[in-house]
């Protein structure tokens, strides 16, 4: 009885690291895509934007600031400072601002398990070390297109859920992961590498 106990567990698992692989395929397309999304959270309350993902590249607009991260550097426009704040971001840095980083993270610290309804997997990812910056991720994923339409992550004992809709492909200019200064000429740069 354990030992099939076992085998259905660990079947189970694979299925939802086979959904999670053809998701990273859909959202990490070579010539990008692009997402508008709403996150709540209690820790940070409620925003609204636009992202564009290539490789590990994005670019998020929101009504604080804009991100751009080239897959090195990252860039932050603070609104209401009128300041640009730059960095070289660890992972954990990485999954609190891109809500697609979790295609490169599931595969290594986490473990996979999936339910299914009509129209979504929901695959929960779970941190194997307790010292990991997200401990928990659901992931709501359309079954026939891949495209996830809801992340929630738990950090730091907060639930964060981001909204995703109108994901799209879409052809993406690699110099719109960067932030350019004459875009913003105003702007105090502090370099925090």
């Amino acid at each position: 009885m354990m030992g099939m106990l076992f085998l259905v567990t660990a079947s189970y698992g694979q299925t939802a690291t086979k959904v999670l692989d053809k998701t990273a395929a859909v959202v990490s397309a070579k010539s990008g895509v692009t997402a508008s999304f709403t996150i709540s959270s209690k820790q940070y309350g409620n925003s609204t934007g636009t992202i564009s993902v290539k490789g590990k590249k994005f670019y998020a607009n929101t009504s604080a600031g804009v991100v751009w991260f080239d897959g090195k550097t990252q860039w932050t426009y603070v609104k209401q400072n009128d300041e640009v704040n730059v960095c070289n971001p660890t992972p954990a840095d990485l999954q609190a601002i891109n809500p697609y980083h979790f295609i490169y993270m599931y595969k290594n610290g986490y473990t996979a398990t999936m339910t299914t309804n009509a129209q979504s997997y929901v695959v929960t990812l779970k941190a194997t070390n307790k010292n990991s910056g997200v401990q928990e991720m659901v992931v709501t994923i359309n079954k026939q297109s891949y495209v996830p339409s809801q992340i929630k992550m738990l950090q730091n004992r907060q639930w964060t859920t981001v909204q995703v809709s109108n994901f799209k492909k879409a052809n993406l200019a690699d110099g719109i992961f960067r932030f350019n200064p004459k875009a913003y000429p105003d702007a105090e740069v502090i370099d925090l590498r």
